[in-house]
C-alpha cells in the first residue's frame, strides 16, 4: 500500500478550501448537538426532534433533481459563497432567539425549514465544485479529507458544545456557529478556480434532469452505488435522532454525556476517513462499500443490548467508521463516474439518496424511538440495513451473473 496524505492539500485551491472548513465544520457540529438538545429541552419528544431533521431533509428530498440542473448551469464559487452567508445568517437569528428566551419550537422548525432550502445547493455544489479544485487524479484523497475534517470536527464540535452548554447555555454554540461561516467565506474568496459550467447546457430544466438520472441509471456500477446509499440513508444512518434520544432516555445523560458520544462517533469516523486518505485508490472496489455497510448495520443492532456509557461509546465508534469508510467509498465512485457536464446533476441523486430521504428515516426513527424507546430504534435500523444490504447485493450479483453469461453465449 502506497501512502498518499498530501495528494489534493498539494492543490492552492483546495488547500485554502481545507482550512476555511476546518473552523466552519466545527461550527456545524457544535450547532448540531445544540439544536437537538435545545428540541429535547422543549419538548421532551424523540418524534419532534425526528420532526425538525425532516423538515431540514424535505426540500433536499423534493428539490435535490432541479437544484442539480441549475447548479450545472452557475459559478460554483459564487453559488458557495451565497450559501454559506445565508447559513450565517441563520446561525445568527437562532442564537439571538435562544439568547433573549424568545424561542419557541416553531422557530426551530421554520429555521431547519430554511435551512434545508440552503442546503439542497450548498451540498451538491460543494461535493461537485471539489473536483474542480484537484482534478480526477486526486479526487478521491480530496473526498476522504473532507470526510477526516468533517468527522475531526464531529468529534472537537459536539465536545466543545456540551461543556459550553452545561457551564454557559445553549446560545453560545450557535452564535460561535455563525462566527465559523467567516472563515469558510473568506478563503472561497480567495480560490481561483470559479467553477463555471462546461460546455453548452441544451434543453429545458426538465430534459437536463432527465438526462443526468438516465446516465446514472445506465451505468451499472453507478446504479448500484446510489441504490445502496438511497436505502442504508433511509433506513440505518438517522443517528441524529437515535444517539440525543439514546443518551436521555437509556443512559440519563445530560448535554455533556451526549456530546462525549456524539464524539466517539466522531473519533471512529475519523479513524476510518484517514485510512481511505492514505490509501491510493482512486475507485474503491464493490466489497470497501458492502463490508463498511454491513459493520455499520450490525453494530446498529448490537447498541439494543447496550446499557453503559462506556460500551455505548465503543458501538458509536465501529458505527462511525463504517459509516465513513461506506459514504466516502460511493461518494468516489459516484463522482469518478460522472462527466464533467453532468457532475451537479448526478451528484444532486447522490445527495437525494444520502441526504434527501433524511425525512423519511427520521421520521420514522422518531416514531419507532418514542413508541418502543431509543434502543429499539437502533435495534430496528440495524436490521432493516442488514435486509437492505443482503436483498441489493443479491441483486446485483444476479444481475452481473446474467450480464457474462449473455455476453458467452454465441
Amino acid at each position: 500500500m502506497r501512502f498518499k496524505l498530501r495528494g489534493a492539500l498539494a492543490h492552492r485551491d483546495y488547500a485554502l478550501f481545507f482550512s476555511g472548513q476546518m473552523v466552519s465544520l466545527i461550527g456545524s457540529w457544535m450547532q448540531s448537538l445544540g439544536q437537538s438538545w435545545l428540541i429535547l429541552q422543549l419538548t421532551d419528544s424523540p418524534f419532534k426532534l425526528g420532526l425538525i431533521s425532516t423538515l431540514q431533509f424535505t426540500p433536499m428530498l423534493l428539490f435535490s433533481l432541479f437544484s442539480g440542473a441549475i447548479i450545472d448551469r452557475l459559478p460554483k464559487r459564487k453559488l458557495i459563497i451565497a450559501t454559506q452567508t445565508a447559513f450565517m445568517i441563520l446561525a445568527f437569528v437562532l442564537a439571538f432567539l435562544v439568547h433573549t428566551d424568545l424561542v419557541q419550537y416553531w422557530h426551530v422548525a421554520a429555521l431547519a425549514l430554511t435551512l434545508g432550502v440552503v442546503n439542497t445547493f450548498d451540498l451538491p455544489a460543494r461535493q461537485s465544485y471539489v473536483v474542480e479544485m484537484v482534478g480526477k487524479a486526486d479526487l478521491a484523497s480530496a473526498v476522504a479529507l473532507n470526510s477526516a475534517l468533517f468527522n475531526g470536527a464531529r468529534i472537537v464540535g459536539p465536545a466543545i458544545a456540551g461543556l459550553l452548554i452545561a457551564k454557559i447555555g445553549i446560545a453560545p454554540a450557535f452564535a460561535f456557529n455563525g462566527l465559523s461561516y467567516l472563515a469558510v467565506i473568506a478563503a472561497l474568496t480567495q480560490i481561483r478556480a470559479e467553477g463555471l459550467p462546461k460546455g453548452e447546457q441544451r434543453g429545458s430544466m426538465i430534459q437536463q434532469i432527465r438526462e443526468g438520472i438516465s446516465f446514472a441509471w445506465s451505468q451499472p456500477m453507478l446504479r448500484f452505488a446510489i441504490s445502496l446509499t438511497l436505502f442504508v440513508g433511509t433506513f440505518v444512518i438517522n443517528f441524529q435522532v437515535l444517539v440525543p434520544a439514546f443518551a436521555r432516555m437509556v443512559l440519563h445523560q445530560e448535554a455533556q454525556g451526549f456530546g462525549g458520544l456524539m464524539a466517539a462517533q466522531g473519533a471512529g469516523a475519523l479513524v476510518g476517513a484517514l485510512l481511505r486518505a492514505v490509501q491510493n485508490r482512486s475507485n474503491p472496489r464493490l466489497r470497501s462499500i458492502i463490508v463498511p455497510a454491513v459493520l455499520m448495520s450490525g453494530a446498529a443492532v448490537s447498541m439494543y443490548f447496550v446499557h453503559t456509557m462506556w460500551l455505548a461509546a465503543a458501538v458509536l465508534f465501529v458505527i462511525g467508521f463504517g459509516m465513513i469508510q461506506f459514504l466516502t467509498g460511493t461518494n468516489t465512485k459516484v463522482q469518478m463516474a460522472a462527466p464533467d457536464h453532468l457532475r451537479g446533476r448526478v451528484m444532486s441523486l447522490y445527495t437525494l439518496s444520502n441526504a434527501g430521504t433524511a425525512p423519511i428515516g427520521s421520521l420514522y426513527s422518531g416514531a419507532v424511538t418514542e413508541a418502543y424507546g431509543a434502543s429499539t430504534g437502533f435495534l430496528v435500523a440495524g436490521s432493516l440495513g442488514l435486509t437492505v444490504i443482503t436483498a441489493l447485493s443479491a441483486w446485483w450479483w444476479n444481475s452481473l451473473r446474467h450480464k457474462l453469461n449473455t455476453e458467452e453465449t454465441p
